[in-house]
């Protein structure tokens, strides 16, 4: 592929060619019924919005039990390369391989891109059944960690001879007497950095202001977890004080003003910095906060948070809305403009083949895809499509068995119906 197909990292942002090589991965299971739908949306999106002018040119690379099957390896280094090399990568669910070794091929490809953020916005579109009586009030948009917490994977089972050195070395040289049971532990580690945190942290803030959202919430359990989560809730407000004071509005401050002049003053301050278009900077404890996303949704807006945290919030927060079946995702570093965005739910291989699954979670995922690289307008097209066919209950059997008077259709209709929408 020429270099001017390219996208490329600059000093002012993601630079898109006209005709930009993006790397695909069709997926395992559902993946190529959800993909074949999802790339005819894709590039009827940019015909529309762009009359020729611009177009993707797609590339397949290999990743899952394809890959296995052609070439012995669940995730090819010829893969990582390519999505290296073209900065852009969009796919579909990957099968978890079974017994020792690689723990989760989607892990594997975000800690060797280093895809810090894992990015799930949440939004419901009306008409999509939801078990909570007002989904509506649930926007908010997921900035999960991606790299350390226990997904770092340092961890080691019960009798191993690395969990006994490890036990022993706790004990006798750190003084460690909270091991209920050192003969029968297996023993993991949470690294949580200053570093880690501090770039996730930046890039929610940075996303409420560009966006124009009203606040930020570090969610974490530091109640508990006072060197890892507590220090990653601390990082977060000395961050927001230290590089965004002119734009930010934090709990801290609030607190400092009503210990100083009142519970009024600070009311009156945060009123202030509200109605001036601040973004509020706050926190909540990890268990509060699943509490409060059921009875009190609208309060939070952009959430910051370590990556098991994000993993159950992001899960709870889409069912809330319909489900991961219409949950877009996407993993992305924000230093160097390398992402790849991905369809949030699993294989499902019972349906393989059957062109029934809903597509939605990798068809809005693409769209994050194309707001990445500046094509907003076939983004656009593509949700308002979408909401659209929903309204009209035109929807596969996930949701047509739990709307009245809805027209059940395969995954390729409901693209179908998309598409027309677009066109119109």
């Amino acid at each position: 592929m020429s270099q001017i197909n390219k996208i490329t990292m600059t000093q002012t942002g993601i630079h898109t060619p006209n005709q930009p090589v993006i790397p695909y991965i069709i997926g395992d299971g559902i993946g190529p019924d959800i993909w074949k739908a999802a790339v005819r949306v894709f590039d009827a999106a940019v015909e529309a919005s762009y009359q020729g002018t611009r177009k993707i040119q797609w590339l397949e690379v290999l990743a899952g039990e394809k890959a296995f099957e052609q070439t012995g390896e669940w995730l090819p280094r010829e893969t990582v390369e390519t999505i290296d090399e073209y900065l852009i990568g969009i796919k579909g669910p990957l099968t978890t391989p079974i017994g020792g070794g690689m723990r989760s091929l989607n892990v594997a490809l975000r800690q060797e891109l280093d895809l810090y953020v894992c990015l799930r916005p949440v939004r419901h579109f009306a008409g999509v059944p939801s078990p909570v009586k007002h989904p509506e009030q649930v926007e908010m948009v997921i900035f999960r960690e991606n790299t350390e917490d226990i997904y770092a994977g340092i961890e080691f089972p019960e009798g191993s001879v690395e969990a006994k050195k490890l036990i022993s070395f706790l004990q006798t040289e750190l003084g460690v007497t909270s091991i209920r049971f050192p003969k029968t532990s297996g023993i993991g580690v949470k690294p949580v950095s200053k570093e880690g945190s501090e770039r996730l942290i930046r890039s929610a803030i940075d996303y409420a202001i560009e966006h124009k959202r009203k606040s930020v919430t570090f969610v974490h359990k530091g109640n508990i977890m006072k060197y890892t989560e507590g220090a990653f809730k601390n990082w977060g407000y000395e961050l927001a004080e230290r590089e965004y004071a002119d734009a930010v509005f934090t709990w801290n401050q609030y607190d400092e003003i009503k210990e100083n002049q009142g519970i009024e003053a600070a009311n009156q301050a945060q009123k202030d910095a509200e109605s001036s278009g601040k973004v509020i900077i706050k926190d909540s404890i990890a268990d509060i906060f699943l509490q409060q996303i059921l009875t009190r949704p609208a309060e939070f807006d952009v959430v910051a948070t370590m990556n098991l945290n994000g993993d159950y919030i992001s899960d709870a927060l889409a069912a809330q809305v319909g489900g991961i079946g219409i949950a877009p995702g996407a993993n992305i570093n924000y230093q160097t403009g390398h992402a790849i965005f991905e369809a949030t739910h699993g294989t499902a291989p019972k349906y393989a083949g059957l062109d029934k699954v809903n597509p939605s979670s990798v068809i809005l995922s693409g769209t994050l895809m194309l707001e990445h690289i500046g094509w907003k307008e076939a983004a656009e097209k593509i949700v308002k499509a979408l909401e659209q066919t929903i309204e009209q209950k035109e929807v596969t059997y996930d949701f047509a068995r739990l709307m009245e008077n809805a027209t059940e259709v395969k995954c390729s209709e409901f693209a179908d119906r998309i598409i027309q929408k677009i066109g119109k």
